[in-house]
């Protein structure tokens, strides 16, 4: 664990540069809006450790895989989310001496995420070996407003020496990917134009066919003087200006950058070159402050509708708004095309894809902080993936309209290598049909269970009909070969979570069935007649959920993670050498396979999905049992563990567990934050704080609280949307107090009792610990 980062309620703060950290600055310091993103790389050279990345949403290039293409069922490629063209790049000289922090002594070096506005700024002094000394101030954004629209201004100044300061502005498109399977690059250069002060770069990619455009316009300014007559350099997927300027002691050379990146996902190809220098243009003639001003008021209106304030814990504070921010910076709903990878625009590990992790993880972030179409575009993604998923399932063998949702995928196709999740990590079946239930019961929106949903349900449903298998000795359905949640377990039989989502989706896919023919008939009869639906399919599905088998050991009281778990050699993991953390970087896999330790939340993320189920008396048994064995080497482990700690009115590993979650990339818990953010377990944090310290949760169509205060924070507070109407909810010493902002009552519940929320009122009750 790196603790480097200030402590600060609204900013990220690095002071000091050590190189052994870049990386992991590059990561946490990243910035986007939804559309695009990048890593904090310096804009001047540096020949240090770094990983330079520029991401587009939706932009990919199938990587064929090393492993398992030439088997059946394999999938030939990876999806990986392109590192696209620098357009920040400046190089640097003063007389003959290059501007490189890997070379140059650097002091004053602060870097700052300012959230609350929006922007990264990085302030330095560097001292060349002939002693010469500058110092550099440097803020860049990319546009919240504009989404297809990025600044920067640098600004030098000479502190002892009067020199010629050569300046080069670069777009640099000859760039690969730090993951690609074979070295590749994935760009061909497809058109660049150059002019005075502006520069174009169209990169098309190999296989996919998908064109981007980059745009910059560069502005020079030394002493109030406007500089012109640049130089121009071209070169294969290169384009620049440059120029030398005499520099004088005290003085100071501002340079401004606007780029445009547009794809052909949102663009005609014949249009790119003229869209994209228009809108490069419209970006200079408003203005860097002008753009500035706009990307602080339009993150004033995000902040206005999802902030979250802790009282008394600067620490816990800084890190729930780091989350939220990445959150805002990854995904807007706006293109219902996209979705969440859980690296988001910060790094390539993943594949910068999407896993199950938005419908466990991200959609209850969304449907709460979002306006109600952001997480509805979530679900339709996978509405709209729905043939490929059932060609997916047909692959494997299943058919008669099965599907089997991919482990990874960036258009429908499976796109993940490692047999035992593409083929056994099933249960992310149950994720996507869960994320529909959850939408439902929060938003109320049943319209949708007919027009999308039911179909999506019914689809999963016959994979899990068709994936149990009867023994006869046991007179139970099971599911063999299965990969959980705790992927430190492989190709094991009955995993416990895998059957309860499994039976739990069959047993609800006919109740959806009952609401659409209920609510609509004529569009259930449509329904059913195209994808051949009867009761006694249903019927059968029934039979199955029913007699599924559940293993569980009566002598502990707990459900058994898969038949056999005990077998195991049972060492809880505070009796483990701490010289074998983390395991997943310290044993060989067959080792970690062998032992009894748990990567993620397996047995407890099925206990905190079916909360209802279950009594006090038997999460208490289930959690103390698994969470001695859990080693959370998953970025979505705490989290979980930090909810149901909050239930069971644990509130010191509740903190404990929502600390790790929350500051898990600002203090590099896994040690792997130089890859990049953990975009999706960032969403785990909110739903620390809400579902777990807030106790929030709805059911029959009352959103409930049951909150506790931790002893550590004076006060909570947090806005959401529930059913159209707008609530700010605070926790204090003395009250609950939840106000509706909004024009529309609701109905809540605080602790034991009912109120209807009138719009614009407020409710008060007594703080008390929960029972």
């Amino acid at each position: 664990m790196k603790q480097y980062i200030r402590e600060d309620e609204w900013n990220i703060i690095e002071d000091g540069f050590d190189p052994q950290l870049n990386r992991i600055s590059e990561s946490i310091f990243s910035i986007g809006n939804g559309m695009m993103g990048q890593r904090a790389n310096f804009e001047e050279t540096y020949s240090g450790e770094t990983l330079q990345g520029n991401y587009i949403a939706g932009i990919y290039y199938p990587d064929k895989t090393r492993v398992g293409w030439w088997k059946n069922g394999y999938p030939e490629y990876f999806a990986k989310i392109l590192n696209a063209a620098n357009w920040i790049g400046l190089e640097i000289r003063v007389g003959e001496e290059i501007l490189d922090l890997a070379k140059c002594k650097v002091t004053k070096f602060r870097r700052t995420l300012h959230m609350r506005e929006g922007y990264l700024e990085r302030s330095f002094e560097a001292e060349f070996a002939s002693g010469k000394k500058l110092s550099v101030n440097a803020k860049r954004f990319y546009s919240i407003e504009r989404d297809e629209i990025g600044a920067l201004r640098y600004e030098i100044k000479s502190l002892n020496f009067s020199e010629t300061v050569f300046v080069r502005s670069y777009l640099d498109g000859d760039i690969k990917n730090e993951d690609s399977n074979y070295d590749e690059k994935f760009w061909e250069e497809e058109t660049c134009e150059l002019y005075n002060d502006s520069a174009m770069l169209i990169l098309r990619t190999r296989k996919s066919n998908f064109q981007v455009a980059t745009a910059i316009k560069t502005q020079m300014v030394c002493e109030g003087v406007e500089l012109d007559g640049f130089n121009k350099v071209r070169e294969k997927k290169y384009a620049a200006h440059e120029t030398s300027i005499q520099l004088k002691e005290g003085s100071s050379l501002v340079i401004t950058k606007f780029a445009a990146n547009l794809s052909s996902e949102n663009h005609n190809p014949e249009k790119l070159a003229e869209n994209s220098m228009r809108m490069v243009r419209l970006a200079a003639e408003a203005g860097f402050e002008a753009l500035l001003k706009e990307q602080a008021d339009a993150w004033k209106v995000k902040w206005d509708q999802n902030d979250m304030v802790i009282e008394g814990d600067v620490s816990a504070q800084q890190a729930i708004r780091f989350n939220i921010f990445q959150l805002n910076q990854t995904y807007t709903g706006k293109d219902p095309r996209l979705n969440i990878g859980p690296k988001g625009f910060t790094g390539e590990k993943y594949g910068g894809l999407t896993y199950w992790d938005t419908e466990a993880y991200c959609v209850p972030f969304y449907l709460a902080t979002a306006p109600q179409e952001v997480s509805r575009n979530l679900l339709i993604y996978r509405y709209r993936h729905l043939q490929k998923a059932i060609e997916n399932g047909a692959k494997l063998g299943f058919h008669d309209g099965a599907a089997l949702y991919p482990m990874v995928t960036i258009n429908g196709e499976e796109c993940h290598n490692e047999w035992e999740i593409t083929f056994e990590e099933i249960h992310r079946n149950g994720a996507i049909a869960y994320a529909i239930f959850n939408y439902v019961r929060y938003t109320g929106d049943t319209a949708y269970l007919g027009d999308y949903g039911l179909e999506v349900l019914v689809a999963i449903s016959r994979f899990w009909a068709q994936r149990v298998n009867f023994s006869t000795a046991n007179g139970k359905y099971m599911i063999l070969g299965v990969t959980g949640p705790n992927e430190y377990e492989n190709n094991v039989n009955n995993n416990w979570y895998t059957n309860t989502i499994a039976a739990w989706c069959l047993k609800y896919t006919r109740q959806v069935a009952e609401t659409v023919q209920a609510e609509t008939p004529g569009k259930y009869a449509d329904l059913a007649q195209r994808i051949s639906l009867s009761n006694d399919e249903m019927t059968q599905w029934n039979g199955i959920a029913e007699n599924m088998h559940f293993p569980e050991c009566p002598e502990l009281g707990i459900f058994l993670q898969q038949d056999g778990y005990l077998d195991k050699e049972q060492i809880p993991v505070k009796d483990l050498d701490p010289k074998h953390r983390p395991l997943n970087q310290k044993w060989s896999w067959d080792r970690i396979l062998r032992s009894c330790y748990i990567k993620q939340a397996d047995v407890l993320q099925g206990l905190y999905f079916f909360e209802d189920d279950y009594d006090n008396e038997t999460l208490q048994r289930n959690f103390d049992f698994y969470e001695a064995r859990t080693v959370h080497e998953s970025s979505l482990s705490p989290c979980i563990h930090s909810i149901l700690a909050s239930r069971l009115n644990d509130e010191k590993r509740a903190y404990e567990f929502y600390l790790r979650t929350a500051r898990l990339d600002l203090d590099d818990y896994n040690n792997d934050t130089e890859d990049g953010l953990h975009i999706t377990s960032m969403a785990g944090t909110w739903m620390s704080l809400t579902e777990g310290f807030a106790g929030m949760k709805v059911s029959k169509d009352i959103l409930i609280f049951n909150p506790f205060l931790p002893e550590k924070w004076t006060s909570y507070s947090f806005s959401l949307t529930f059913r159209n109407a707008a609530l700010n909810v605070k926790i204090g010493r003395e009250a609950v107090s939840i106000t509706n902002r909004s024009d529309k009552d609701v109905n809540i519940k605080v602790y034991d009792t009912v109120y209807n929320l009138a719009a614009g009122s407020t409710v008060q009750a007594e703080y008390h610990l929960k029972i």
